[in-house]
């Protein structure tokens, strides 16, 4: 998951429907609504993207943490508690 999107493609428009008073204060503030879009839509995918990963990789997940239950971790006799 090192690259979610190709930071080089090309910028396309695109028509949305945003809540008007919103648009209106984001414009005042001189807020850039295009990367504004961009960030949040890259946590978005970032999200999805390890929720993704989660859900393929739960049953291997559960089975390490049921070994390192019952047999503990190589880096046990390594810890200073």
């Amino acid at each position: 998951m090192s690259h979610i999107f190709d930071s080089t493609a090309t910028k396309k428009p695109t028509n949305l429907s945003v809540n008007s008073d919103l648009l209106s204060r984001a414009r005042k503030m001189n807020i850039n609504l295009s990367a504004t879009l961009e960030k949040a839509l890259i946590a978005e995918l970032k999200h999805a993207e390890k929720d993704k990963w989660l859900k393929r990789n739960r049953k291997a997940i559960s089975a390490l943490n049921n070994l390192a239950d019952k047999s503990g971790l190589f880096s046990d006799k390594y810890r200073e508690l």
